[in-house]
C-alpha cells in the first residue's frame, strides 16, 4: 500500500532499522511470500533470502507469534548496539496532539532517552508546560515514562507540532523563555520570508501573474490528519488554481480564524470540528464560507468543484455566416439599412455582427434588424439579399463584410502539473 511504501522511505532516510511483521497468517488465503517479495523489490530483503531485513510472521488475532516478535526486537537492538540511559531528563518525540474539551491540550509523546516523570518542566517545540499528569497507552494514569514508552501528556500551555522535540529543563521559568524566544525566531523567519523578494522571485510571479489563487483555513481535530489535509490539498495545486492554505490549527472555528478569512477572502474549512457559535455569527455577518466535513474525498472532491468554479469560462466564437454590403439606405428615424447579399452561410437575427473594411474590424456589435423584402426574418440563407439595420452604428458603406457569429460560453478544465 502506499502508505507502507511510504513508511519504508521515510525509515531508510532516516537510517532507521526496519522489522517488518507480517499480520493475518491465520487467513487461508494468506500469502506471506508474495508481500516479502513485493518489499525484497523496495530493498528490504528477508534474512531467509539472503538479505539483512527481519521478517516475523503474525496473526495479531491469535495472538501467533507475538513473542517471536519482541525477541527479533530485542536482538535488533542488541546487534544495533542501541541503548538509552533511563538516569538522564527526559528527550522524547511528539507522535500527536490534539485539544480534548475536556482536557485541554494534550500531547501524545514518545519518550526516546532518560526518563519522563510527571510533575517536569518541558519544552515541546514552541510551547512549554509542566507535567500535570501521564496516561499510558491503555489510558491509565502513570507517573514516569522510561524509554521507548508512549505516554499522554496533560499541562500543555499551547498546542505542538507533530514531530516537535520533547525537552525536560530545570524548571518552569527557564522553559517558557525558551518557547518564547523560538517563537519570536520563528515570527521573524516568517516575516523575512513573507517581505524579501528576490529578481527570480519577482519574475515568477510576472510570470504567474494569471494563476488564481484559493485561499484557505484549515482547522481540524488532530493535528496529524489537519498536516496531511494541508499537503493533500496544496499537492491539489494545478498550473491554472494554486492552493494556499493561510492558516492551519487545532480545535473549534474561532472568531479569529473567521477575521482571517475575512480579510484574506478565503474560505474556512473544518474537519471533524465545528464553529463556535459566535464564530459562526460572526461568519454570517462577514459573508465568510464555512465547510464542514469528515471524510477527506468528499472534501478534496469539493476543492476541486471550488477550483473549477474560480477559473473564468472560455469565450469561443462559432462562425455563422458572411454578407456583402451592395446598398445603403437612410431611413429618417430609423438610421441607416444596409442592403445586403449573403454569399456565405446565414445571418441569423440575434447573431452577434463584425463589420469589416478592408480586412480591418470598424464595429461589433448586434443587429437592429433583420428583414427579407419588408418582412421581419429571423434567418437569411446563403445566395438571399436582405436588409440589415446594426444597433448603435450608422456609418456603414458599400463593399463592408457584415460576418455573423455566436458565442459560447466553454467551462475551463483544470491542468494538473
Amino acid at each position: 500500500m502506499p502508505q507502507t511504501l511510504e513508511a519504508v522511505d521515510h525509515a531508510k532516510a532516516a537510517n532507521v532499522p526496519i522489522i517488518v511483521a507480517v499480520n493475518k497468517i491465520d487467513k487461508p488465503d494468506a500469502q506471506p511470500d508474495r508481500v516479502k517479495q513485493q518489499l525484497g523489490d523496495r530493498g528490504l530483503v528477508p534474512e531467509a533470502w539472503g538479505g539483512s531485513t527481519v521478517f516475523v510472521d503474525v496473526s495479531a488475532k491469535k495472538k501467533q507469534n507475538l513473542d517471536l516478535l519482541l525477541e527479533m526486537i530485542c536482538l535488533v537492538a542488541d546487534l544495533g548496539n542501541l541503548k538509552a540511559s533511563p538516569d538522564r531528563p527526559a528527550v522524547g518525540t511528539v507522535i500527536e496532539a490534539k485539544l480534548d474539551r475536556g482536557r485541554g491540550a494534550v500531547a501524545t509523546v514518545l519518550v526516546q532517552n532518560g526518563t519522563l516523570r510527571a510533575g517536569d518542566s518541558f519544552i515541546m517545540g514552541n510551547t512549554f508546560g509542566k507535567v500535570r499528569a501521564m496516561f499510558d497507552d491503555r489510558g491509565r494514569p502513570t507517573q514516569e515514562a522510561v524509554p521507548s514508552t508512549p505516554v499522554e501528556i496533560l499541562g500543555l500551555e499551547g498546542m505542538p507540532d507533530a514531530g516537535d522535540t520533547v525537552l525536560v529543563v530545570a524548571d518552569r521559568d527557564k522553559a517558557k523563555g525558551i518557547a518564547q524566544y523560538r517563537k519570536m525566531k520563528e515570527r521573524e523567519s516568517q516575516l523575512a520570508k513573507s517581505s524579501r523578494v528576490s529578481l527570480e522571485g519577482l519574475a515568477e510571479q510576472i510570470k504567474q501573474a494569471g494563476v488564481k489563487e484559493l485561499p484557505l483555513i484549515l482547522k481540524g481535530d488532530v493535528t496529524g490528519s489537519v498536516e496531511v489535509l494541508a499537503d493533500s490539498l496544496q499537492k491539489m495545486s494545478t498550473e491554472k488554481v494554486r492552493i494556499k492554505v493561510l492558516h492551519t490549527g487545532v480545535g473549534a472555528i474561532t472568531e479569529s480564524d473567521i477575521l482571517l478569512a475575512s480579510a484574506s477572502n478565503a474560505i474556512v474549512i473544518g474537519f471533524n470540528v465545528r464553529p463556535e457559535r459566535k464564530a459562526a455569527d460572526l461568519a454570517d455577518q462577514d459573508g465568510v464560507e464555512i465547510r464542514l466535513h469528515s471524510i477527506i474525498y468528499e472534501l478534496q472532491d469539493e476543492i476541486k468543484k471550488a477550483m473549477l468554479g474560480l477559473l473564468e469560462p472560455t469565450i469561443r466564437e462559432n462562425y455563422v455566416g458572411r454578407a456583402q454590403v451592395l446598398n445603403i439606405f437612410r431611413i429618417p428615424k430609423v438610421g441607416t439599412i444596409a442592403g445586403c447579399r449573403v454569399v456565405d452561410g446565414a445571418i441569423k437575427r440575434d447573431a452577434e455582427i463584425r463589420l469589416m473594411r478592408d480586412g480591418e474590424q470598424v464595429f461589433k456589435g448586434k443587429l437592429s434588424s433583420l428583414k427579407r423584402f419588408k418582412d421581419d426574418a429571423r434567418e437569411v440563407t446563403n445566395g438571399m439579399e436582405c436588409g440589415m439595420g446594426i444597433a448603435n452604428f450608422n456609418d456603414i458603406q458599400l463593399g463592408d463584410t457584415i460576418e455573423a457569429f455566436v458565442t459560447e460560453r466553454v467551462a475551463a478544465e483544470l491542468t494538473a502539473q
